[in-house]
C-alpha cells in the first residue's frame, strides 16, 4: 500500500449507516480475512435481510468479491485465507465445527461473474442439486423442480422444447440464468452474486436485473457489482467498500443521492474508481 493510500485506510473511520436491520438473515460482525500475512478484510459488520437486494460496491481491490465468499465460505477452498468474526445464518454459526459446508452451500448459493454451466444438458444441469441432495423421490418430482426453477429463471419457455440439449450450447445470458435456475433449484434461503452480468451484453443484463427483482421476493440477496448503474437500479441497500474496510451502507437512495461519507461521494461523483 502506498503511502497516499495509508493516509486515506488510516483516516476511514467507524462505518456510516444501516449496518443492522431488523430479524436479519445473515449477521456478520468484526469481520477480518488474511491471505497469508496480507490483511484483505476489516473489521467489516454488516446485516443481510430476507427479500432485500443489498449491493456492495467499491474500486477493484477493495474487498468486496473477498467479503461475499465468506459467506458460504468459498474462501476455505483457499490454503493462506484465515477469516475471523463472528458470522451466522438464522443465529447459526457459518464457522462453527459441526457446520457442513456442503449443506450451507445449498442454503446459501452463488452465481459467479462468468456463466458456468456443467457440461451436461439443460436438464441435468439443474437437476444436479437436487439429485445429490435428495430433494426428489421419483422422476415427476426431478421434472417439476427442474421445471419450476428454469420458469423462476425466466429461461423455461426458452429452452422447453431442447431440455437434452448441452448447456454449453445456449447464449451467454441464457447460461447465467441456467446457472440461477440451478442455484434456486436446491430451495437456498440466500443468493450471492459476484458480478453476475460483466460478461453479458445490454439485453442479456436486463433480463437477469429483472429476475433479480423477482427474486429478491422470496430469497436474501447480496450482489457484487462494478456497475453503480445497476446498484442503483436492483438494490433496496448499498453498501461501498473502500481498502478491505466498510466505509457506509444504508438505502440505496440514499448512498446514491446524499452519502454520509466523502470516500463513498468522491466514488459516487466519479473522482476515483
Amino acid at each position: 500500500m502506498n503511502d497516499s493510500h495509508q493516509d486515506v485506510f488510516d483516516n476511514i473511520k467507524g462505518t456510516v449507516g444501516d449496518v443492522t436491520v431488523d430479524n436479519p438473515k445473515m449477521r456478520l460482525s468484526n469481520v477480518d480475512v488474511f491471505y497469508g500475512e496480507k490483511q484483505a478484510i476489516f473489521d467489516v459488520s454488516l446485516d443481510i435481510a430476507n427479500n432485500e437486494v443489498i449491493a456492495m460496491i467499491g474500486p477493484s481491490g477493495c474487498g468486496k468479491s473477498t467479503f461475499l465468499r465468506c459467506l458460504n465460505r468459498m474462501n476455505d477452498t483457499i490454503p493462506t485465507c484465515k477469516v475471523t468474526g463472528e458470522m451466522s445464518l438464522d443465529g447459526e454459526d457459518l464457522y462453527g465445527p459441526n457446520l457442513d459446508t456442503v449443506l450451507l452451500r445449498a442454503r446459501v448459493g452463488m452465481v459467479f461473474q462468468k456463466p458456468n454451466p456443467f457440461a451436461k444438458s439443460i436438464y441435468d444441469n439443474v437437476a444436479y442439486g437436487p439429485r445429490i441432495h435428495g430433494l426428489a423421490s421419483n422422476r415427476a418430482e426431478l421434472d417439476e423442480i427442474v421445471v419450476g426453477s428454469l420458469q423462476k429463471a425466466g429461461l423455461y419457455d426458452e429452452v422447453k422444447d431442447r431440455l437434452d440439449a448441452p448447456g454449453t450450447s445456449l447464449s451467454g445470458g441464457q447460461q447465467q440464468r441456467l446457472c440461477i435456475a440451478r442455484t434456486i433449484a436446491v430451495s437456498p434461503e440466500v443468493i450471492l452474486m459476484d458480478e453476475p452480468c460483466s460478461a453479458l451484453d445490454p439485453i442479456a443484463t436486463a433480463k437477469i436485473e429483472e429476475l433479480i427483482d423477482e427474486l429478491r421476493q422470496n430469497y436474501a440477496i447480496a450482489i457484487v457489482t462494478h456497475s453503480m448503474q445497476q446498484a442503483a437500479r436492483v438494490s433496496q441497500r448499498t453498501a461501498y467498500f473502500h481498502l478491505g474496510k466498510l466505509v457506509e451502507v444504508g438505502s440505496t437512495n440514499h448512498i446514491f443521492t446524499n452519502p454520509s461519507h466523502e470516500l463513498t461521494e468522491n466514488y459516487i461523483t466519479g473522482r476515483f474508481g
